[in-house]
């Protein structure tokens, strides 16, 4: 019986997902519905507390702050310098300039917590500047996907502050533990660029005029800005001076203080930037508030005690369960975002993952890693979409170019489980 309840409810869900009705309706619809037929608890009380609890918590009052911070960087030349900074470093390198992708996501994801904005950002600055130069529109379009994701890996990350809301978990943890994962990722696809150039050196365009040392430490220079912007956020946190959402603050003062004095900030740049980043926290938090009433409904039924109870009884060891979660996030993807997979799926998972032995912020990790995978699997890959508005080009040749580092993406998850140190060992010097 419990069976078919949750298989009707999750078609009611995907039949008005699929009809156009908003995420964050869809899901306080298919939980008003649930708890109205199913269960004899007070629907509307109900709703309401779960509603402003899920709403009003001080912790998440970092996510609002992080999207400004994202949107006034976007909207200013800091970005543009990022490219200039960062060129006559990667010149010499096999691939070139190709690997400005890579290490200007990696920068950008540090400031911005978002992978879309980061994809968007690094690939308008990027992408026209490759072109420019001869380099293959397939290996920099596929580069771009697969480094955007970055932005949700690399701290600050909006879904880790989801994630860590939804599972009681310490924000700061998360983004310690996100780091070296973030930097190992990094360097994979890099080394997938070298190999890629060292195997097509034809496609590779002849390096620029060569620069002194000195005249890359002065290029250099363009770089300070952001680096600094990153500095004072995440040393903050790093340092214990300040919390996840005075760190946010921090930041946020400190992109509008950059972009006055680089003369990038007018009032319109700076009310579209805070226009632009509520819409996306209604959007997120709409979303949450759905999610939240939908887990007490499905709690209230018992499906969530029932499913772990069946995945319980499979007996299925870590490792295997690990790779069930691995194909079912991926699945999952393919139909809704990030943050929505995280807290449809996290009330429920908690449990069986517990069970299992794994660490809740080596888990935070691992559903962040596979989330950044289901960004660029069709036919919902949110970078595949914002990469598409750059380039006119359609989803599915992107994701193509972007499948070596889907798979790249799979190697980290694997290396993270078999070596959980690379996830663990910031956080545990934090609490040491």
């Amino acid at each position: 019986m419990d069976i078919l309840i949750a298989a009707g409810l999750m078609l009611l869900l995907l039949a008005l997902l699929g009809g156009g009705l908003w995420i964050g309706l869809s899901l306080l619809a298919v939980a008003l519905i649930g708890m109205d037929l199913f269960t004899s608890r007070p629907v509307g009380d109900s709703m309401m507390l779960t509603i402003w609890g899920s709403t009003s918590s001080w912790t998440l009052t970092a996510l609002p702050l992080f999207l400004w911070m994202g949107e006034i960087l976007f909207r200013s030349k800091l970005s543009d310098d990022m490219f200039k900074g960062l060129a006559p470093w990667l010149d010499r390198l096999p691939g070139r300039l190709l690997h400005t992708n890579v290490v200007g996501c990696t920068i950008f994801a540090a400031i911005s917590g978002s992978s879309a904005a980061t994809c968007a950002t690094i690939g308008k600055i990027t992408l026209p500047e490759l072109k420019k130069r001869g380099y293959p529109e397939d290996i920099s379009v596929g580069t771009l996907a697969g480094a955007g994701t970055l932005g949700l890996l690399i701290p600050p990350s909006i879904i880790m502050i989801v994630y860590g809301v939804a599972a009681n978990v310490s924000i700061s943890k998360l983004f310690l533990a996100g780091v070296l994962p973030g930097l190992m990722l990094a360097m994979l696809f890099m080394g997938y660029i070298i190999v890629w150039a060292l195997f097509n050196k034809d496609k590779v365009p002849a390096a620029d005029t060569a620069m002194t040392f000195a005249q890359k430490i002065h290029a250099s220079r363009h770089l300070i800005p952001v680096v600094s912007l990153i500095a004072l956020v995440l040393g903050g946190i790093y340092s214990g001076i300040a919390t996840a959402t005075e760190a946010a603050a921090l930041g946020v003062g400190g992109a509008l203080f950059l972009a006055r004095i680089e003369g990038s900030l007018d009032w319109a740049r700076f009310k579209d930037g805070l226009v632009a980043a509520c819409r996306i926290y209604c959007m997120i938090g709409l979303i949450l508030a759905g999610a939240a009433f939908l887990t007490l409904a499905m709690g209230f039924i018992g499906l969530p005690r029932h499913l772990a109870e069946f995945i319980g009884g499979l007996h299925l060891s870590p490792f295997n369960l690990m790779l069930m979660l691995i194909v079912f996030f991926i699945v999952l993807g393919c139909f809704l975002d990030g943050i929505s997979m995280v807290v449809l799926t996290i009330a429920v998972l908690l449990p069986t993952v517990e069970a299992a032995g794994f660490d809740l912020i080596w888990f935070g990790i691992f559903i962040v890693l596979v989330v950044e995978m289901a960004q660029i699997t069709p036919p919902v890959g949110f970078n595949l979409f914002v990469i598409q508005g750059l380039t006119r080009r359609e989803v599915t040749w992107i994701a193509r170019t972007a499948l070596p580092l889907f798979l790249l993406m799979l190697v980290a998850v694997l290396l993270t489980y078999f070596v959980p140190d690379i996830v663990l060992w910031l956080p545990r010097q934090m609490q040491s």
